[in-house]
């Protein structure tokens, strides 16, 4: 279920964008979109702010979802009702991740950028001043103004940096409303999601935003809406919230993006990621699926995600319940020894888990 512009961005693909209904009532009404600090609109995906507001032709945007995944549980019912549907993954944001659409290219923005906080529509603004109102600090009802630009360095923003006001209490006030309004958003559309599909496994997809790890703010995952710096844990609210729904996770960016000096220089951890993502997830008994982001056909990237498929010496014998595998390229087509490659791969996969090819119609067969 895409509830967000798909392809565009530096993907090569074809942008498709929100429904032409949807953009023509934000032609006279942009804060139907989420807004920066400067205020650029993003038309990826409609801002958590009009959740509960009547403005898509009387509904609400949570009304908007429910309805339309009510209309296609209903035109497809034969197919759930015969098991050919089994699953359904819900888009919670852009590129239908559980994220703000906090690092867009389409703006400017480019790794390793901290990105910026998405929240000065004046929907999610009423909502903030509301928090900040209950706080008894009405004053608290801004956004950072010291957080820096989409490109900025943690260490170049008095928000990010070590002892920044991140820490302070403004900002632990803000960040924990920043995040809690993203958990709220899919907390809503996943209630109403079982309600259509009852008795079909939801999926959702959490992003891996890697980079800037290994600082004390973690800033590139705080404008993203997770509330994770080193002295928190900004998953397992999350995983609380899916567990409540039963709902699978599926985490997205499976190996290296980017070479290892530019890691470096970003101070970036997928290792380190990875590791608490998936054991907060396993740890509350979610079922847990990867998402590989980029092609793979070499045998060294192979082995790294089956290890990391079924991790080695786990008492627990915790495993992938499937994995997504990207596209295949046309590398498969010049170089034939990549074939035999795969298919161990795969057989080695349905091994510990079950395989979900992401592009099931360019396997060899």
């Amino acid at each position: 279920m895409a509830f967000h512009e798909c392809g565009g961005n530096a993907s090569g693909e074809i942008p498709i964008s929100l429904p032409k209904w949807v953009l023509e009532i934000g032609k006279d009404n942009q804060d139907i979109f989420f807004t920066d600090r400067e205020g650029r609109r993003n038309t990826e995906c409609l801002s958590w702010g009009i959740d509960k507001e009547r403005v898509l032709k009387g509904r609400t945007g949570i009304e908007v979802c429910f309805d339309f995944m009510r209309s296609f549980r209903m035109e497809f019912n034969d197919l759930f009702e015969e098991g050919f549907i089994t699953a359904v993954e819900i888009g919670l944001g852009a590129s239908g991740e559980l994220k703000y659409p906090s690092h867009p290219e389409r703006i400017g923005w480019r790794y390793p950028g901290i990105g910026e906080f998405q929240c000065y529509d004046k929907y999610m603004q009423q909502n903030l001043r509301r928090a900040a109102k209950l706080r008894g600090h009405s004053f608290w009802a801004r956004g950072p103004d010291n957080a820096g630009h989409y490109n900025s360095r943690p260490h170049e923003t008095g928000f990010f940096c070590d002892r920044g006001d991140y820490d302070g209490y403004y900002g632990r006030f803000f960040l924990h409303w920043y995040a809690q309004t993203l958990i709220d958003h899919a907390d809503q559309v996943l209630s109403l999601a079982n309600l259509a599909f009852e008795g079909t496994q939801v999926i959702i997809k959490i992003p891996a935003v890697y980079w800037w790890y290994k600082t004390s703010s973690h800033a590139a995952e705080l404008t993203a809406g997770f509330y994770n710096p080193t002295n928190q844990d900004g998953y397992s609210p999350i995983f609380d919230m899916l567990k409540k729904h039963s709902a699978a996770m599926k985490f997205v960016c499976y190996g290296p993006q980017h070479s290892a000096q530019e890691s470096d220089e970003a101070l970036a951890d997928l290792e380190g990621l990875s590791w608490q993502v998936m054991n907060s997830a396993w740890d509350r008994s979610l079922a847990v699926a990867a998402h590989g982001t980029l092609p793979c056909h070499d045998r060294e990237t192979f082995i790294r995600i089956i290890e990391n498929a079924k991790p080695r010496n786990d008492p627990d014998r915790r495993h992938l319940s499937f994995f997504t595998y990207q596209q295949l390229t046309s590398v498969f087509m010049e170089r034939e020894m990549c074939f035999s490659e795969l298919d161990n791969f795969i057989k080695c996969m349905h091994d510990c888990l079950r395989l979900k090819e992401g592009d099931r119609s360019q396997l060899p067969i």
